[in-house]
């Protein structure tokens, strides 16, 4: 009898569905932080052959989410310690809030539209899932990088994307599971940049990360008052200073 063909093989789509679901699992910490992956048990627990398990971890190699060591094969990254998470918001302090001011000055890039979009259907998912962290967390990506693919800056863009920070942060802590904060931060981004208020989004875009920042250290129990972070005013605190989780 002729066996099954390999539809991971056949389907041209196969190992981006399958990148997606080992991504899932890691991000979810289905496959612990530091963990080796044995990549035959993880094809059958797919369904797949060996080949595009292996595509799919090359690629998560791009995003730091495991690492190749020679001659033992694949390994989980481990999660950001304190030290590390408070340094990539303090990158991102540095480059977001300047996105946004570029966003909302030039009119021919405006994303508006597309952080409108964006919104929208997180804002539809909300209304029909009562957990949408793992979804959250693509909206974040993308409304984060259509502003700062608008100031057509390729250098900063591609410095951006090697943190690959949402990934991370994810890794440390999934988040709201209703997006409750994340959502009104974005809605308040959006329409300084839509309306072209460069400071106004400056400023929204920093209360965003400040207050995303608290977040993650009310959740872990690293600071009960509010973080000082590079570009921060002290007349001007983050929007939510005292949030549940």
């Amino acid at each position: 009898m002729a066996s099954n063909p390999d539809h991971s093989q056949a389907d041209p789509h196969a190992s981006a569905s399958v990148y997606e679901l080992i991504r899932s699992r890691v991000l979810r910490e289905e496959i612990p932080p530091n963990a080796r992956i044995n990549i035959d048990a993880l094809a059958r627990e797919l369904e797949v052959s060996s080949t595009p398990v292996r595509e799919a971890l090359r690629q998560l190699q791009g995003d730091n989410l495991v690492v190749q060591e020679p001659g033992r094969g694949y390994r989980t990254t481990p999660i950001l310690n304190a030290a590390e998470l408070r340094e990539l918001f303090e990158f991102r302090l540095l480059v977001e809030p300047w996105a946004a001011k570029i966003a909302a000055m030039d009119r021919l890039q405006n994303p508006g539209y597309v952080l409108e979009r964006e919104i929208a259907d997180i804002t539809d998912l909300i209304g029909r899932q009562s957990d949408i962290r793992y979804e959250l967390m693509d909206h974040d990506i993308r409304f984060h990088d259509a502003i700062l693919r608008s100031t057509s800056n390729e250098v900063v863009r591609t410095a951006y994307a090697q943190t690959h920070c949402h990934l991370h942060a994810f890794r440390l802590h999934p988040g709201e599971r209703t997006g409750e904060f994340t959502v009104a931060e974005h809605r308040v981004i959006h329409a300084a940049i839509r309306g072209h208020e460069p400071e106004a989004a400056e400023q929204a875009m920093r209360d965003h990360l400040t207050a995303a920042y608290l977040r993650f250290e009310v959740a872990h129990g690293v600071n009960s008052g509010a973080p000082y972070l590079p570009g921060t005013h002290e007349d001007r605190p983050a929007a939510t200073t005292s949030l549940s989780l």
